[in-house]
């Protein structure tokens, strides 16, 4: 017995002196980067400029497109001449009241585009009492703040009316030089017309001679 105590012994201890004897693990050197040359630096930052500029002209395709006002019937939320970003109808399905909306209807004007502000969508009634210039939306009194000249001018259109399936009733904010839902000519607008919604005031025009507006890059920004 004494003898197997000493040989389990003997063979932990050389065990033990194995484990420490072997060495340790050494750490592994990482590979170095291969140093550009400034000639191809400046062509992969070249590639990169490239890169972004291509994936933005596809978003800007895809997403959005610039339209120009003419005319004064978004006075004074918009002037002539100035220039909109509008987000693309591919990403803009959903149009509520107040969205300025940027239109075209092949029965109007040869397709015109038709800039104007949502005032009622599909199912809701509207009537307007040309005597204040008031508009009701399913019976209530609508605050157009955003407004240049009141609704006193019928244009051809019998109210009340209930826009129809898919469609939405416009105006422009002044209302006194704007020809939209009102006339029977451009009526009730089909959601499949809109082209888009104004976003952005991308560069100011100046007017026109009836309304002319100071250059001012302090309206260039967000459109409500």
């Amino acid at each position: 017995m004494e003898d197997n105590y000493d040989f389990e012994l003997i063979g932990a201890q050389q065990q033990s002196c194995d484990q420490q004897s072997q060495p340790q693990d050494q750490p592994v050197e990482k590979p170095k980067k291969k140093q550009l040359t400034p000639q191809q630096s400046f062509f992969k930052d070249v590639k990169d400029v490239l890169v972004i500029i291509c994936a933005f002209m596809v978003a800007y395709v895809l997403f959005f497109r610039a339209v120009v006002v003419v005319g004064d019937s978004m006075y004074d939320t918009l002037a002539s001449g100035d220039r909109l970003l509008v987000l693309n109808n591919l990403v803009y399905t959903q149009p509520k009241r107040g969205h300025i909306i940027v239109a075209s209807k092949d029965s109007f004007r040869g397709g015109e585009c038709i800039i104007k502000r949502v005032i009622a969508t599909e199912g809701q009634e509207v009537d307007i009492d040309f005597k204040t210039g008031t508009v009701y939306v399913d019976g209530q009194a609508l605050d157009e703040a955003y407004i240049y000249t009141p609704t006193t001018r019928p244009e051809g259109m019998k109210f009340p009316l209930v826009v129809d399936e898919g469609c939405v009733f416009v105006m422009g904010d002044n209302r006194l030089k704007s020809m939209d839902s009102r006339d029977p000519d451009i009526g009730l607008i089909d959601e499949r017309e809109i082209l888009g919604r104004a976003i952005f005031l991308l560069w100011p025009g100046n007017g026109t001679s009836e309304h002319p507006i100071e250059f001012d890059f302090g309206r260039i920004g967000v459109i409500d």
